[in-house]
């Protein structure tokens, strides 16, 4: 009995420990920005694949909940009007358990340029087993540990922790975007990060790319320089 309750005490020593992880920033924190205000598209456009397909035909507000959902086809994004150069993002996402498509999303980090399938931008995956890798679109360049690049992907692919949820569970993303830096924290645990990123400022973007997907909670803080 004692081994028993020193294992589990052990556990939530580790497991407080992982949700506790912090990151500095370089700089101080601003108001924080409610990016998705729950009831409408406010602040936000839209690129599809296919030009004949209209938004709400893929993205829809659950107002009663203040949930935004995505049908996941076809392929296109969601996008912030403003841009954005440094700054803490965090938002919520779930799976729908009923789709059984391919599980594939993410949210796109200092896009610029056209908009297009897909834009030049730092991806952070929402893929579901893979959230929280990097993929980078277009020719942008990240740093980090080379034994976790694929150069094999379509874009250099970085592989994360895993620190998702079942799917139907809420998941919390934490992305940090602080000058050449960037981390991703899932679940309160940070996953992956980089270093050597284009200092740029840039739209933020959410992927439609599969199946049916969920968020909430959508806002960031910017990081004051």
């Amino acid at each position: 009995m004692r081994t028993g309750i020193l294992v589990f005490s052990l556990g939530m020593v580790l497991a407080s420990a992982v949700t506790a992880q912090k990151v500095k920033v370089d700089g101080k924190l601003g108001k924080e920005i409610l990016l998705f205000n729950g009831k409408d598209f406010c602040g936000w456009t839209y690129f599809l694949a296919d030009p004949n397909v209209k938004m709400e035909e893929v993205w829809s507000i659950d107002g009663d909940r203040g949930v935004l959902i995505c049908k996941g086809r076809p392929a296109g994004y969601i996008r912030t009007v403003a841009d954005f150069t440094n700054y803490i993002l965090k938002l919520e996402w779930r799976w729908a358990p009923e789709d059984k498509g391919w599980r594939n999303s993410g949210v796109l980090l200092r896009m610029r340029g056209a908009d297009k399938i897909w834009p030049k931008s730092v991806e952070a995956q929402l893929m579901s087993g893979s959230a929280g890798d990097f993929w980078l679109i277009d020719g942008v360049t990240l740093e980090t540990d080379p034994a976790r690049i694929n150069r094999d992907a379509p874009t250099n692919r970085i592989k994360a922790k895993m620190a998702e949820k079942p799917i139907g569970e809420w998941n919390e993303y934490e992305i940090i975007v602080d000058g050449d830096r960037i981390v991703l924290k899932i679940n309160g645990q940070v996953v992956n990060e980089g270093k050597g990123a284009e200092v740029v400022p840039g739209k933020i973007c959410l992927q439609s790319e599969g199946a049916e997907i969920h968020f909430r909670n959508i806002r960031l803080i910017p990081i004051l320089k």
